[in-house]
């Protein structure tokens, strides 16, 4: 198992821009959810029970339902399938649904089973008593058929499917749920599966199957008290429910995405929990949408598991958007530059590990103490020749040694944030040395850049990285761009004022 390197902010926020209008059926176990918000300030005579006093409520979709609203609140054309009764709720749902912009909803009446609703007391910010009317029982064949018939109608130019199956009776049988996977792969749509059964048999031949921790443990029958666990769980329940990849939610210790290449770790986010009610749903939701773009697995579940850490801070059955998510990872971003500034033992594991992945690691090096055209010229064309690269940073005493007592301008640390900042820079580490060699020798870099007036021979490190069979690039250089000059236009400038 491996864990996933860290985000590119710019590569998440170009698939959260990139779904907007995607089509996708999300087929499951349509609910109604209330939540009854009130105080109490006493206990019932009539009992030793705490007597809420109604102050107002709310009605929402739940279960697939809040999956599609999800789908919906993050810019998706969204096709719902599901069964409702012939009762007010259900009917209720019908006209929630009917306001929709930009969706589809086809639930199938059946007048013999009354429509799931889950009631939420709620006193201040604490939940006092649930209590949930439904019918768990499968779907009768008949209904079954005109579930399949409306799938099998919706389901074209869908880019994704989600079956959400909360063990309410509407995917309780094969011939529904291969139904709605044949569909999914006749559009050549990824079907992504959240299922509440321990017998995961009638989904084989899904591409995603999503469990929580408990549905993990109870499908797999394996323990999973902590990552290592859950790890080798995920990886034996793909083998068996015969699911091209899993993909386990863990709370706040992220997801692990188990697939053919084997198990990454997505880390969780440190966020302050109010409600986790529909977190799932929306892992479901920006999963599907976020495959439906042509993402990888998982960076797909990266990006779930960021938007799930931001809907758990909101009340009651919450969804999120995508201009919050890109918010987030604007924010993000600044608070992360620190982040990137890494010791060498740190640096040393993170270039190992982005090798791990297949990545072709680049490094250059410099002082970098007045940023300027030339030094982004050159960290653009290190960039652009590997997949993640390193800044090695002259340290103030090193600078002071190369550079003579007036220099750096800026201390070590000011200089590296400014370098963090950069979107080509992915990683920066200082060095105390006068030259880059030795932490050259801990990363390992498959590409080695410095500025084009240097000849290969004098590139300090370039031996041992060919070496190793990696490359050395000299980048064009911008002329009359260096900080020395623009130190001496200064004090020229400064000399000749009145």
């Amino acid at each position: 198992m491996i864990a996933l390197a860290s985000e590119d902010r710019a590569e998440l926020e170009q698939l959260a821009e990139s779904w907007r209008g995607l089509a996708v059926l999300c087929v499951g176990d349509v609910m109604l959810d209330r939540f009854i918000y009130g105080s109490v300030s006493r206990v019932s005579p009539e009992a030793p029970v705490p007597v809420l006093h109604i102050q107002h409520q709310t009605t929402m979709p739940g279960g697939a339902g809040n999956v599609a609203r999800n789908l919906a609140e993050l810019g998706a054309h969204v096709a719902l399938v599901g069964v409702r009764g012939a009762d007010e709720p259900g009917y209720e749902m019908e006209r929630m649904f009917a306001n929709w912009p930009s969706s589809t909803t086809r639930l199938v009446e059946d007048a013999s089973r009354a429509t799931t609703t889950k009631t939420r007391f709620i006193a201040g910010a604490q939940q006092m008593l649930r209590a949930d009317g439904e019918d768990v029982r499968a779907l009768s064949s008949d209904i079954c058929a005109k579930v399949i018939d409306a799938v099998q109608d919706m389901a074209h130019g869908c880019r994704a499917v989600v079956a959400a199956d909360y063990g309410k009776g509407v995917l309780m049988t094969a011939q529904v749920t291969q139904a709605l996977i044949a569909a999914a792969h006749g559009n050549r749509a990824p079907c992504i599966v959240d299922s509440k059964l321990s017998d995961l048999s009638a989904y084989a031949g899904a591409d995603v199957l999503k469990p929580n921790r408990g549905e993990l443990a109870a499908a797999s029958g394996l323990p999973v008290f902590d990552i290592e666990q859950a790890a080798a769980a995920a990886k034996a329940l793909r083998l068996q429910a015969k699911v091209g990849a899993v993909v386990a939610t863990l709370g706040g210790e992220g997801m692990l995405v188990a697939d053919e290449a084997g198990v990454v770790h997505v880390p969780g986010y440190k966020r302050d929990v109010f409600d986790v009610s529909g977190a799932g749903d929306t892992v479901d939701a920006v999963l599907a949408l976020a495959l439906a773009a042509g993402a990888p697995l998982a960076r797909a579940a990266l990006l779930a598991n960021r938007a799930a850490s931001l809907v758990v801070g909101k009340a009651g059955t919450a969804t999120v958007t995508t201009a919050e998510i890109l918010q987030d990872l604007r924010a993000q971003d600044v608070r992360g530059r620190e982040d990137k500034i890494l010791s060498w033992e740190q640096a040393a594991a993170q270039a190992a590990q982005w090798r791990q992945q297949g990545l072709k690691v680049g490094f250059t090096n410099g002082v970098f103490d007045l940023l300027h055209p030339g030094h982004v010229s050159l960290i653009g064309q290190a960039r652009a020749a590997c997949d993640r690269l390193f800044i090695g940073l002259n340290s103030d005493a090193s600078t002071r040694r190369l550079k003579g007592p007036t220099r750096p301008v800026q201390n070590e640390l000011s200089r590296a944030l400014v370098l963090a900042s950069m979107r080509d820079v992915d990683r920066v580490v200082i060095f105390e040395q006068d030259t880059p060699f030795e932490i050259i020798r801990l990363l390992r870099p498959d590409v080695l850049v410095k500025g084009s007036d240097y000849t290969i021979d004098k590139v300090v490190g370039a031996d041992i990285v060919q070496g190793w069979g990696g490359q050395v690039i000299l980048a064009d250089l911008k002329q009359g761009q260096s900080t020395t000059s623009m130190i001496a236009r200064a004090k020229a400038n400064t000399s000749g004022s009145p």
